[in-house]
């Protein structure tokens, strides 16, 4: 590997994950899938590493920002763009095709996340492993308590899909189980769960900007723990097929 990704509090708990995995591989090269990967965030620093990265998106911005942002980073060989919806791969990309697939901030806006679940599931080899980043739902109950907006937190906590109403810009959050669930559906077993950020949305940005290694280091520490993995802004589940 040539090196490791810079980790930051809002990162850390996935990128630690992600690094066990690629671990696994013991040097050898990876066909990796990031579902709706957008700009490249996660992709461009997997090329890095020397692993061949495909990411389906449905916004040809994004994507062209990818492409810049891989070539920039002189790994434009490593990284293919490919316009489409996640629910659509085994047209686009094929069944049983990647070793690792990431699917971050997706669920929560589109039409059909067990679909979405179920062609990633088709997409990986057998033995293949999942990186799922959702919203939790929790934490925007507590989020929006805090900051005085207790009818939309109330809201939150009624609504069966954890959504706040028609201007809430997530159509859905999720809980440690209810994302589980959904992952064991589509016939993966979950191995992993962390929070993320768990304390970075709620403390003051001069607190976290004074000793940002100290608050990474917390979000590590509490990341796999109840109750404070329970109140992260997001889950990230690791399963494998």
């Amino acid at each position: 590997m040539e090196r490791t990704p810079t980790m930051t509090p809002r990162t850390a708990a996935v990128w630690e994950a992600l690094r066990r995995e690629l671990g696994r591989a013991d040097g050898r090269e990876l066909t990796v899938l990031d579902v709706g990967g957008g700009t490249g965030g996660f992709a461009v620093p997997l090329a890095e590493l020397g692993h061949r990265v495909t990411v389906v998106d449905a916004s040809p911005d994004a994507l062209a920002t990818l492409v810049r942002r891989a070539t920039d980073a002189g790994v434009a060989d490593r990284v293919r763009a490919v316009q489409g919806d996640g629910d659509a791969l085994a047209s686009l990309i094929g069944d049983e095709s990647a070793d690792l697939v990431l699917c971050h901030a997706v669920l929560e806006v589109v039409d059909r996340p067990a679909a979405v679940v179920a062609a990633v599931a088709a997409a990986l080899r057998p033995g293949g492993a999942v990186s799922l980043l959702v919203a939790g739902r929790a934490a925007a109950v507590l989020g929006r308590a805090i900051n005085g907006h207790l009818d939309a937190a109330a809201r939150v906590l009624a609504d069966p899909s954890g959504c706040a109403g028609p201007k809430d810009t997530l159509r859905r959050r999720y809980d440690a189980a209810g994302a589980t669930a959904l992952l064991e559906a589509a016939g993966l077993t979950v191995e992993q769960i962390h929070g993320v950020r768990v304390f970075a949305d709620l403390l003051p940005a001069a607190v976290a900007e004074a000793d940002p290694q100290a608050l990474l280091d917390l979000e590590l520490a509490a990341a796999a723990h109840a109750p404070y993995r329970d109140l992260a802004a997001q889950l990230h589940l690791f399963a494998r097929k």
